[in-house]
């Protein structure tokens, strides 16, 4: 319980001093896994993108997905749709305007456990309807966690987590993004963990920081 504590402080104490500023924008992320059964499972999750702490939107994301296990729980195939509000600035302005985007998508993630580290590779390919314009996309994900106290559970431990993820477009300017990520983990239960972290989201001619609150639940 004072683990739990001390990583909720952690977490309040960073909105507060962000809060003040914009020049690191804030996403809070929610990732839900429901396990049908042993084969099938039903991904969803939601992410609120500011540009600052909170209310000034920069994107919203809703997402869900049917995902089929290849092996027990190491090799998984999804076939998953998105929606995508967004509400960027206009070019050397401080007007803002709106769209949505509707995004079908397809990815196969694998895993592998090495003791206290557990390593991810996730492939998606997206096809992406903005207003009239389509377009493909590629993504190759690869994250790890590594769990700081060995324990015969991970339940109530702290945990390093980090990623890096670089989107290719399939025509015109190839490079669309990389994402670098770094944070620390608790788990709650075997079901419940949360994160706090930094992302460094570096574009064609810009990057920008964000600090990440991440929620995963499995049911």
């Amino acid at each position: 319980m004072k683990n739990a504590t001390l990583f909720l402080m952690l977490v309040l104490a960073s909105n507060i001093g962000l809060s003040q500023s914009n020049d690191t924008g804030n996403w809070w992320i929610y990732f839900g896994n429901k396990q049908i059964n042993e084969k099938w499972n039903l991904h969803h999750e939601v992410q609120y993108r500011n540009f600052n702490f909170i209310g000034n939107t920069e994107q919203l994301l809703l997402r869900v997905g049917l995902g089929y296990n290849l092996s027990e729980n190491n090799n998984n195939l999804l076939l998953g749709y998105g929606l995508i509000y967004n509400e960027p600035y206009l070019e050397n302005s401080d007007a803002k305007t709106n769209f949505n985007e509707h995004r079908i998508y397809q990815q196969f993630i694998t895993r592998q456990n090495f003791n206290k580290l557990s390593l991810q590779h996730r492939y998606r390919f997206e096809q992406r309807f903005i207003e009239d314009d389509f377009r493909l996309r590629l993504r190759y994900f690869i994250g790890l966690n590594y769990t700081l106290i060995q324990k015969e559970t991970l339940e109530k431990t702290f945990y390093l987590s980090a990623y890096n993820e670089i989107f290719v477009n399939t025509e015109g300017n190839y490079f669309d993004r990389n994402r670098l990520y770094g944070g620390l983990g608790f788990t709650f239960t075997k079901n419940i963990r949360s994160e706090i972290g930094f992302l460094n989201q570096a574009l064609q001619n810009s990057s920008r920081n964000q600090l990440n609150l991440i929620t995963f639940i499995n049911f």
